[in-house]
């Protein structure tokens, strides 16, 4: 069936409700619905945080309060309805017991428990169904989701690094110094892509040289990202701010000494959980680390370590996209963004497409995403 202007509208405007579904909505992705009758809307909903109802519910729930009658209606969701028995029914069922006679779903479900087992029960109920044909719209809705389906399709996380750096690459002066290099706008920025993010994980380096919060600060947000410092040596110290009021995990190499087991019971005793992971070359596995993340329902996972631990991501290949602020200045000497080895041939680079330039106050918000 080719669509009608109106069912593209009606999706954009299922789209528009799915980005107002909160991060809180996590591991679930954000979803918007649109209740359609008669050429008129009856009912829109969005996913509600993890646990509670997902869009479809919720927009049966707003035709039922506005006393509108379902029977008959379409439905215009942005992701195939749900099929299986998570936290909450199958959103299926409900649009099936709703009476609705037609679904047009924007993409299929990566999740392996539904993926075309939604649309297949709806078609078995004798609703008509129609997936994937707005291609644009589905774009839309996978970038709003990246995590998600990073996670669906691969049992990792969407990884992004998050740099603040001068225009010559320096992301502190020789002596350590580096506040503040970007301007007020570009951090308040950087505290709204922490809020998205499931996790904020950072390196030992920058915990014993900063002593950092690794908390979303000064943007409204549902909920602080769980926080975690990789540390291989076990070198935290009980009293780290990141520590406190609970929510990080401190990721280290398995230790047997009686030294390492007190210093694991104080930081246990600190709040902290200790996340003891493979070795590779006396180094925490950083690609077992993030298939323990994505087992852990991590959709997003947001880096702001130093140059070392930078560069070690992005080497064992386990960086999506860099997100990185460049300040019109210039620092000359000082630390730079990544610590990658030497290269002997330009074609040994890792290679990467620009997928956005914006300003942002006085500095320039550059996300690439590696091929």
């Amino acid at each position: 069936m080719s669509y009608q202007q109106t069912d593209v509208d009606f999706m954009r405007m299922a789209l528009v409700l799915a980005t107002r579904a909160s991060s809180a909505t996590s591991p679930n992705p954000k979803v918007g619905c649109v209740l359609v009758k008669d050429g008129q809307v009856i009912g829109q909903g969005w996913t509600q945080p993890v646990g509670q109802a997902h869009a479809e519910v919720q927009a049966l729930r707003d035709a039922a309060a506005h006393g509108a009658n379902v029977r008959g209606a379409t439905a215009y969701v942005t992701l195939e309805p749900c099929s299986h028995f998570g936290r909450t029914p199958p959103c299926a069922n409900a649009l099936i017991d709703a009476g609705v006679a037609r679904v047009v779903a924007a993409m299929q479900d990566a999740n392996p428990q539904v993926a075309g087992r939604g649309l297949s029960m709806l078609r078995g109920a004798g609703i008509e169904v129609e997936c994937g044909t707005m291609p644009e719209l589905a774009q839309q809705m996978r970038e709003l989701n990246i995590g998600f389906f990073k996670r669906m399709e691969t049992g990792r996380p969407w990884v992004r690094m998050k740099v603040a750096a001068s225009l010559d690459g320096k992301t502190a002066l020789p002596n350590g110094q580096s506040q503040w290099i970007t301007g007020a706008e570009a951090r308040q920025d950087g505290h709204r892509w922490r809020a998205r993010a499931d996790a904020i994980l950072t390196g030992i380096g920058t915990v014993l040289a900063d002593d950092p919060q690794m908390t979303v600060r000064g943007v409204e947000t549902v909920r602080q990202p769980l926080k975690i410092v990789v540390d291989s040596q076990l070198r935290i110290a009980p009293e780290a701010k990141l520590l406190r009021n609970g929510g990080a995990i401190v990721v280290c190499n398995q230790h047997e000494s009686g030294t390492a087991v007190q210093k694991q019971a104080s930081l246990i005793a600190a709040g902290a959980e200790l996340l003891l992971m493979p070795e590779q070359n006396g180094q925490v596995d950083l690609n077992a680390l993030l298939l323990e993340l994505g087992r852990r329902q991590i959709n997003e996972l947001h880096v702001e370590a130093g140059a070392r631990l930078n560069g070690a991501l992005i080497t064992a290949k386990c960086v999506d996209e860099l997100l990185i602020y460049l300040a019109p200045k210039l620092l000359g000497q000082g630390a730079g963004m990544f610590d990658l080895p030497v290269l002997t041939h330009v074609d040994q680079a890792r290679e990467l497409v620009v997928h956005e330039v914006m300003q942002i106050g006085a500095d320039v918000r550059v996300l690439a995403r590696f091929v």
